[in-house]
C-alpha cells in the first residue's frame, strides 16, 4: 500500500503538474487521481460490520438472493434496504449513489456522470446507458490551450468554470429507474435526504483527502465554506450537514430529473461555472438541452464466456475487450508455448506468472495505442468499433506480442472500417476520481455503474450542495498534430472520452460475474486483471480484487508496492520492460454468480463494502 502523502506536498505537485508537457503521459499520470488513506469507514450496523470483516480478513461476502458492492457502507446500506424492500437493481442504484454523492463527494455526484450496464433477467436483454457529460454548446477546439496555442496546465485548466460539462448522473438515474425501477422515485432518494439534513460521520478518506486539497477547495466560496469551514479542514468523525444537497434532492424528488436541468438549480449551476475563478461556458441551455443515450454494448467472446462493457464514448469496453481478445488470440494460436492458465494457485514470480503478466502487458500496450488514436464520441468521429475487436484484427495484433519478452513499440493499428481514418493520437491527461457499484437483486437482474466527478473534488465548483465535474478536461488539449485532427478534441455538445469500464460478464446469456473500478487510465488494466484473475486462474472474487496489481498502459509497468514488488519488478525489467513501483488506488467493486448462489468483492484499497442477503 502506498504511504499517505504530505499536505506539503500538494504545491508541489501542482507546479510540476502545470510544468509538465502535454505528450508527457507516463510523468502526469504518476499523479494519482486519489490518494490512498485510512481504509475504514464507520460502521454501525453488525450486518455491515461483518462484511467489512469478511474483506479485512480476504473473504467474499456471500448470499442467496442479492447482493450490493460499493464504495462507501453507507451507501451499499440505502441499496441493502430498497433491495430487501423487493426493489431492483435500478432502485438499489438509485439509492446508492444519491448516498454516494453526499459521503463521497471527491468521487461522484449529482454534479458528474456516468455509464450503467443493465441485465434485464425478464427479457434476458443487456442494454447499457450513456450518461457522459456534454461540452457547452460555446465551446471550441482551443478551449484548453493558451493564447499562443499551447496546451494549459492540468490544473490550470482543472480548477473553476471552464472545465464543467453538462452534468449527465441526474437524468442516467431517472433513466435506469424509469426503464428498470419497481419502487417508488421519491422512496429511494429519502435515505439520502436524511443523511444530509440529520449529518453524517466523516471518514477518514474524505477527511485526508480534505486535508491534501485545501489548497484548491479553497478557491471557491461555497466549497472552502463547506470543507474548509473557519478555515481548516474537516476531520474524521466530524458531523457534516448538508442542507442545500437535501433541498436538491428534494426537488429531485418531486420534479425529476426536469427540476434539475430545468428552472432555478440549472441556473444555479449556469452561475456557478459563470462566477467561478476561471469562468466557464455552461449555460441554462447546455442544461436544458442534455439526454443521456441508448448504446450496444462492446462485447467480445472470451474463453467461452462473453465480457461485455461501454461503447464509446468510454474507451473502457473496447479496450478491457482488446486487451483480453488479443492475449486469447495469443495462447489459442500458434504463437504462444503455454496455454491459458487455470491455476488458482498461480504465485507470483512463477515462470506461468511472468508469461501471463508479460502476454497482459504487451497486449495493453498495444490496445492503449489504438485507443489513443481511435476511440472518441462516436456522435462525432467514426469509430472501428466492429473493427477494433474482430477475430482477424485481434489475431494480426497477437501476432506483435509476446509472452516472453517486452515489445520494443506499440503503434496503432489498422482495424477494418467503412470509413477514411486518418487522425492523430491524442494528447491529454486524465486523473478522474471515480467510484463503482455492483448490483444483483432477487429477480436476476444485474447492474454494473461507473460514475465520475473526473479529478479528485471535480472543478472545485459548488453549486446548490454538491460539486461540479471537470470531465471536459478528459478531451485532448491538443486539438491537431501537425494538421491532422485529434478524434477526441472539443467540440461543442461532445462528450469526452473515457476509461470508465462498467463490465458484465455472460455465460449461456446469463451473468456471471459483475465488476468495474474508478482509478482513472488504470481503470482498464484493474478491469481486465481482475476478469483474468477470476475466470482464468480460478481465484473468487475478493481474492482477484484484492491480490497485487500489475499493470501496462504506455510501456512502464506498473507494480503495486508491497513484499513481492521489487523482485517483481527486476524479473519484468530481465523482459525488457521498464518498471514503476507505486501505490495503485483501484476501487474494484465485484459480484461473482455462482452455481452456489452470490460471492461479493470489495477493493481493500479504499472503503467500500459488499453485501448481500
Amino acid at each position: 500500500m502506498a504511504p499517505r502523502l504530505s499536505l506539503r506536498l500538494a504545491p508541489v505537485i501542482l507546479s510540476l503538474a502545470c510544468a509538465l508537457p502535454v505528450a508527457a503521459q507516463q510523468a502526469t499520470d504518476a499523479i494519482p487521481p486519489e490518494m490512498t488513506t485510512d481504509l475504514s469507514a464507520p460502521i454501525t450496523d453488525p450486518a455491515l460490520r461483518t462484511a467489512q470483516e469478511a474483506k479485512q480478513a480476504g473473504r467474499p461476502v456471500t448470499a442467496r438472493n442479492w447482493m450490493i458492492s460499493a464504495a462507501h457502507p453507507m451507501a451499499v446500506q440505502a441499496g441493502a434496504d430498497v433491495l430487501r424492500q423487493g426493489g431492483t437493481a435500478a432502485d438499489a442504484m438509485v439509492a446508492a449513489q444519491a448516498m454516494l454523492g453526499l459521503v463521497e463527494p471527491q468521487s461522484s455526484g449529482l454534479g458528474g456522470g456516468g455509464f450503467v450496464l443493465y441485465f434485464d433477467a425478464e427479457s434476458g436483454r443487456l442494454s447499457s446507458l450513456d450518461g457522459r457529460e456534454t461540452a457547452p454548446r460555446d465551446a471550441t477546439p482551443r478551449l484548453f490551450q493558451t493564447e499562443g496555442g499551447e496546451p494549459m496546465g492540468f490544473f490550470q485548466a482543472v480548477v473553476g468554470g471552464l472545465s464543467v460539462g453538462v452534468p449527465g448522473t441526474p437524468a442516467l438515474m431517472e433513466g435506469v429507474h424509469q426503464r428498470w425501477g419497481r419502487l417508488p422515485w421519491p422512496d429511494l432518494l429519502a435515505p439520502a435526504i436524511s443523511a444530509a439534513d440529520q449529518g453524517f460521520e466523516v471518514s477518514a478518506r474524505l477527511a485526508a483527502m480534505v486535508g491534501f486539497d485545501q489548497d484548491r477547495l479553497i478557491l471557491h466560496p461555497k466549497t472552502a465554506g463547506y470543507f474548509l469551514p473557519e478555515g481548516d479542514p474537516i476531520n474524521a468523525g466530524d458531523l457534516l450537514i448538508n442542507t442545500a444537497y437535501a433541498d436538491t434532492l428534494r426537488a429531485f424528488a418531486t420534479g425529476g430529473a426536469q427540476a434539475f436541468y430545468e428552472g432555478p438549480l440549472a441556473e444555479e449551476i449556469s452561475m456557478a461555472v459563470a462566477n467561478a475563478i476561471q469562468p466557464g461556458l455552461l449555460t441554462p441551455w447546455d442544461m436544458r438541452n442534455y439526454t443521456i443515450k441508448d448504446r450496444d454494448p462492446t462485447c467480445l467472446p472470451f474463453q467461452g464466456y462473453e465480457v461485455c462493457g461501454m461503447g464509446p464514448p468510454s474507451s473502457g469496453g473496447l479496450t478491457v475487450a482488446q486487451i483480453l481478445g488479443t492475449a486469447d488470440a495469443f495462447r489459442n494460436g500458434d504463437l504462444g508455448a503455454s496455454a491459458i492458465a487455470s491455476d488458482p494457485a498461480l504465485s507470483v514470480g512463477t515462470e506461468q506468472h511472468l508469461d501471463d503478466l508479460t502476454l497482459l502487458g504487451n497486449a495493453a500496450r498495444l490496445a492503449f495505442a489504438d485507443r489513443g488514436r481511435y476511440i472518441a464520441d462516436s456522435d462525432y468521429v467514426p469509430v472501428p468499433e466492429a473493427g477494433l475487436i474482430a477475430p482477424d484484427y485481434l489475431s494480426t495484433r497477437a501476432a506483435e506480442a509476446s509472452e516472453t519478452q517486452a515489445i520494443e513499440a506499440a503503434h496503432p493499428g489498422t482495424p477494418e472500417f467503412d470509413h477514411a481514418i486518418d487522425w492523430a493520437d491524442h494528447q491529454g491527461r486524465a486523473l478522474p476520481s471515480t467510484t463503482h457499484m455492483s448490483i444483483v437483486d432477487q429477480y436476476g437482474n444485474a447492474l454494473s455503474m461507473t460514475s465520475s466527478v473526473e479529478n479528485a473534488f471535480g472543478s472545485r465548483v459548488m453549486a446548490a450542495g454538491f460539486l461540479l465535474n471537470n470531465q471536459l478536461t478528459d478531451f485532448s488539449f491538443r486539438s491537431h498534430i501537425d494538421g491532422t485532427p485529434i478524434a477526441n478534441r472539443v467540440e461543442p455538445g461532445k462528450r469526452p472520452r473515457s476509461s470508465m469500464a462498467p463490465t458484465i460478464v455472460l455465460k449461456d446469456g446469463k451473468p456471471v460475474l459483475v465488476i468495474g473500478s474508478p482509478g482513472g487510465s488504470r481503470i482498464i488494466g484493474y478491469v481486465a486483471e481482475t476478469i483474468w484473475r477470476h475466470l482464468v486462474e480460478g481465484h473468487d472474487i475478493q481474492q482477484a480484487i484484492a491480490l497485487p496489481h500489475a499493470v501496462n498502459r504506455f510501456g512502464t509497468y506498473d507494480i503495486e508496492t508491497g513484499p513481492d514488488a521489487e523482485s517483481l519488478a527486476t524479473q519484468l525489467q530481465a523482459r525488457g520492460f521498464e518498471t514503476q513501483i507505486r501505490g495503485l488506488n483501484s476501487g474494484l467493486h465485484g459480484i461473482a454468480i455462482t452455481k452456489q448462489g452470490l460471492q461479493g468483492g470489495a477493493d481493500p484499497r479504499r472503503e467500500g463494502i459488499a453485501y448481500g442477503e
